[in-house]
């Protein structure tokens, strides 16, 4: 069994986002002043965590997000990031640029709610879970790949100073569901990868770990949090275990985490995670 850990991000806030403005793929964005002070407390936050791979959505937001990150990184300033089409937030069509309400009044005129609705030239919610299904299985195959690789140059099990360097920051003890994140005898981490994406895309991905990889969720936590809109800059971890000719296991850590925040925008506002601006 091979193991790594995924932590995700969502970008920073953009001027567009606090009007509650679609933006989707179409409306490329810049991140606001808070959203800059956004991505470099999550970088604080994240600086001590030993990331071996990161990935990030190709639109600019995310982009700057992520280099904000890494340029509070201990360890990763210098690592190259891999810019992902399949990242990218939902397509929304017509709707991008245009306000949320007008959003919904579409999908009300249309007889049909969001996000459940699709706007002409938007992409559906399966379209979007493929893309984020295609690129969680090209990522397993890559640790895998990469893993094997290493065995050969390498033989003996994995240390666990990847799996440290998240246990410093992230609540492995007490949120833990089962046997991946707690588990001293279960094998040390062959990698830890570094995700930048976006509000509607998380959900719907995370929606994927949940209905179709079963997920496996701490008695604390229901679906409906885990189907909640992360806040900009929100960090949720996940553990993944691998095994050739098996699906992934997932065991979700921790959800939409926004301690960080205090320092960038003052108190997070918790009533606000399923009213936030999607993209």
């Amino acid at each position: 069994m091979k193991r790594f850990s995924l932590t995700v991000v969502r970008h920073g806030e953009t001027r567009l986002n606090k009007e509650k403005i679609l933006q989707g793929q179409g409306i490329d964005e810049p991140l606001s002043e808070t959203g800059f002070k956004q991505a470099a407390a999550a970088g604080r936050f994240l600086s001590n965590v030993k990331f071996t791979h990161v990935f990030s959505s190709d639109l600019t937001r995310t982009k700057q997000t992520v280099h904000a990150i890494l340029e509070e990184s201990k360890f990763c300033k210098d690592m190259t990031v891999n810019y992902d089409s399949r990242l990218r937030e939902r397509k929304y069509g017509a709707a991008e640029g245009k306000a949320l309400s007008e959003l919904r009044a579409m999908a009300r005129a249309a007889g049909e709610e969001c996000p459940v609705f699709t706007p002409p030239g938007g992409e559906t919610l399966d379209q979007v879970k493929t893309r984020g299904k295609d690129f969680f299985e090209f990522l397993c195959q890559l640790i895998l790949k990469e893993a094997g690789q290493k065995e050969q140059l390498s033989p003996g099990a994995p240390s666990k100073c990847l799996e440290t360097s998240l246990a410093e920051i992230f609540p492995l003890g007490n949120n833990c569901s089962s046997k991946f994140g707690c588990n001293r005898d279960a094998p040390g981490l062959v990698a830890s990868v570094l995700v930048v994406s976006h509000g509607a895309y998380m959900r719907s991905l995370f929606g994927y770990f949940l209905s179709d990889l079963k997920c496996s969720l701490p008695a604390t936590f229901s679906q409906s949090e885990l189907m909640s809109v992360s806040p900009n800059t929100g960090i949720s971890l996940f553990f993944i275990s691998l095994e050739e000719g098996k699906e992934p296991e997932v065991e979700f850590v921790c959800l939409n985490l926004q301690e960080h925040l205090n320092e960038a925008t003052g108190p997070p506002k918790v009533a606000a995670l399923n009213s936030a601006s999607e993209s």
